[in-house]
């Protein structure tokens, strides 16, 4: 028995080597097989999971440089661009374009007037535009750069451009409407106003008996700081902002209105009706402060006409939504009083605007 069990550590008479030799393994039927080496486990999947890894690294790459490209356009609001919006079906290759003037009139309202007039003129197929009003007016200023605007477009373009009045179109907005060859008002528009406004705020009670202020004002001349929000005015003062600031936009406005109602209304008819009173669509008429009482469609179609066109697709100019221009709304809408608020409040606004908006 020792001399079987030993056999395995004998020497390999053909290999010539010695020690222990490996053994096969035994099948279930006692039968010596092949040896079976273990697989190396996940070199394919390693290699397919690297591939997904990167391609998915790169696709959140490419997605995070284009949410920054769209917050850089809305941000941006891109503010020289006004989208065309068709509100009229007709064929394109003759157009008719609807200039927007609504709400107050300042600074930004004339800006926008301005960019629309612009995309209206950069087309070649617009043969007519409508100045589309619903406006109380605003500051002399920018009613009067619209009105510039217009009359512009009118002398260099040689289209022809008529007034279309909604809802309210008084002082400034009227002021603008006369810019345009014709003028046709809603039935239900109140317009007229011709006229000019100021106010300012007098604050003396509240600082010096409320909250125990004593302004001090050092200026150079009597007539410096006049008027003053320090102090009520004397009549000499109110009399001094009458000749100097309402007389003059007054009579800017009374020529204004003469000049585009020519050969309509007098000089003496124009200071007639410029007592600052308002007009519904018929009286207006009657007054030939308007020409055409309508609605669009009737606007519409004395473009065509004047045009020369039978047929027309109507447009409009939006400006696209502005990430900036909300914030700067809701930034707008919180109470802040800073200087110059301050100064706005103390400061007379001389104004197109019928107050009573």
């Amino acid at each position: 028995m020792d001399f079987e069990q030993n056999d395995s550590h004998l020497a390999d008479p053909k290999s010539g080597s010695m020690g222990p030799q490996p053994t096969e393994p035994m099948s279930s039927l006692g039968v010596s097989g092949p040896r079976i080496e273990p697989r190396r486990k996940g070199a394919g999947w390693r290699i397919f999971w690297g591939i997904v890894l990167a391609l998915s690294v790169m696709a959140n790459i490419a997605l995070f440089l284009m949410l920054l490209g769209v917050v850089a356009i809305f941000a941006t609001g891109q503010r020289s661009i006004l989208t065309e919006e068709v509100i009229r079906e007709g064929p394109a290759r003759t157009k008719i374009a609807i200039i927007s003037v609504e709400g107050l009139i300042y600074g930004e309202q004339a800006k926008s007037v301005y960019r629309q007039l612009k995309a209206a003129r950069e087309d070649k197929h617009v043969k007519g535009v409508i100045v589309r009003v619903n406006s109380p007016g605003g500051t002399i200023s920018a009613s009067d750069q619209i009105y510039k605007e217009i009359s512009k477009f009118r002398d260099e373009e040689n289209k022809p451009v008529i007034a279309f009045m909604q809802g309210v179109a008084a002082s400034g907005g009227y002021y603008t409407s006369v810019a345009c060859e014709k003028i046709i008002a809603e039935p239900t528009t109140i317009t007229g106003s011709i006229g000019v406004i100021s106010w300012y705020f007098v604050v003396q009670e509240l600082l010096e008996d409320k909250l125990g202020i004593l302004p001090i004002v050092v200026k150079s001349g009597p007539k410096k700081d006049w008027p003053s929000s320090f102090r009520k005015p004397t009549p000499e003062e109110i009399q001094y902002m009458r000749d100097k600031l309402i007389t003059p936009a007054f009579d800017r406005f009374v020529d204004v209105v003469f000049e585009g109602r020519n050969g309509l209304l007098t000089l003496d008819d124009v200071r007639r009706l410029a007592d600052g009173g308002i007009f519904g669509a018929q009286e207006a008429l009657d007054e030939k402060l308007i020409d055409e009482i309508g609605y669009l469609d009737e606007a519409i179609e004395l473009v065509k006409t004047l045009a020369g066109i039978d047929k027309a697709q109507v447009v409009q100019y939006r400006k696209p939504f502005s990430l900036t221009d909300f914030l700067s709304y809701r930034k707008s809408s919180l109470l802040k009083i800073d200087r110059t608020t301050l100064y706005e409040l103390g400061t007379p606004q001389i104004l197109y605007l019928w107050s009573a908006y």
